[in-house]
């Protein structure tokens, strides 16, 4: 009954006291001021039985009810009707650099680094509503996935799509993946542009130097997280093809080239990050996503309606039928 009703005023409930106090002091002065007549017999008295003097309590019980509403309509309450409305004042464009290479197949993190930084970086994505976000793959060679855009299932599906072809020329081209991710984001009119930069190899293709690349980014001031992705020591990667077009395994030594990923991330304001496994992948995640806030202002409009009128009503309705009784029914009782 109360629910969504708040009371502006609530130190006037302390007056309610005073009804527990009139109640007593009714119940002593009514004992005072019964009159007793003592007499020897009643015989020659004719009895008769009337409902009215009980009924006169009920005047006082309206006085209290009365008492009471007042009060609570004192304590002004009242519904509040809150709607919100959200307006980014910040938006941050991001373009993720996936490496696409055979060695993304590579299980040492589960069920291999390919798909388990498909599944974390889904749930990135998914947390920036926000925010436009745009998927480059490079190898060999580097072409867009999907434009920045803010329709994010476009961009969850063809994250959904990323696996490793043949198509696109073998290798890992770092420079070439971050060249393409500048250019998808030179033009951009965003407060903050960011790229996420991920590989688990060395730079080995291509025709871009990626120093270049980081030099471009800071030149348009974008800002790269770089990550390094694989385990330290040998990893269960791929080292040949079989005829029936399945790959075959072995121990491999991880190769990351560290020092060129941090570079990267320094000369553009950035970071670097190291993931090891699948709890290290989205932790990274997690830590970008928090680095990389989005500012959005919230504005909150307040429609308040009063309640005390009805009480108010009420009570002098109730007032007003206690004047009526006293003056008509009651009138020789009190």
């Amino acid at each position: 009954m109360l629910e969504g009703i708040e009371f502006l005023n609530k130190e006037f409930f302390w007056l309610l006291l005073v009804l527990p106090l009139a109640l007593l002091w009714y119940v002593l002065k009514h004992k005072k001021q019964t009159a007793e007549l003592k007499i020897s017999s009643l015989k020659g008295f004719k009895l008769t039985n009337t409902w009215l003097p009980t009924l006169k309590h009920l005047l006082f019980v309206l006085r209290l009810l009365a008492l009471g509403l007042l009060i609570t309509a004192l304590a002004r309450p009242r519904t509040v009707d809150v709607s919100t409305k959200t307006k980014t004042t910040r938006g941050i464009d991001i373009v993720m650099a996936i490496d696409v290479s055979a060695s993304m197949l590579a299980k040492d993190l589960q069920p291999n680094r390919l798909e388990a930084l498909k599944d974390v970086a889904a749930e990135f994505i998914k947390g920036r509503p926000n925010d436009r976000i745009g998927l480059v793959e490079y190898a060999g060679e580097s072409y867009t996935k999907t434009p920045i855009t803010s329709d994010k299932a476009i961009v969850l599906r063809s994250l959904d799509d990323i696996k490793y072809n043949t198509i696109i020329e073998g290798g890992t081209a770092i420079g070439m993946g971050l060249a393409t991710s500048v250019n998808r984001l030179k033009d951009s009119k965003a407060k903050s542009k960011i790229i996420i930069l991920l590989t688990d190899g060395v730079n080995n293709s291509g025709f871009i130097d990626p120093k270049i690349a980081s030099e471009l980014a800071l030149e348009y001031g974008i800002k790269v997280y770089t990550i390094g992705l694989g385990t330290n020591g040998m990893a269960l990667s791929p080292i040949a093809i079989m005829p029936n077009g399945k790959f075959q395994y072995g121990r491999v030594q991880v190769e990351i080239d560290e020092a060129l990923l941090k570079e990267i991330a320094e000369v553009t304001g950035g970071k670097y990050f190291r993931a090891t496994n699948n709890k290290k992948l989205e932790e990274i995640y997690a830590e970008i996503n928090k680095l990389e806030k989005t500012e959005i202002e919230e504005f909150k409009f307040y429609n308040y309606e009063e309640k005390f009128r009805p009480l108010v009503l009420l009570a002098s309705i109730l007032l007003l039928v206690e004047v009526l009784l006293r003056s008509t029914v009651f009138r020789s009782f009190v």
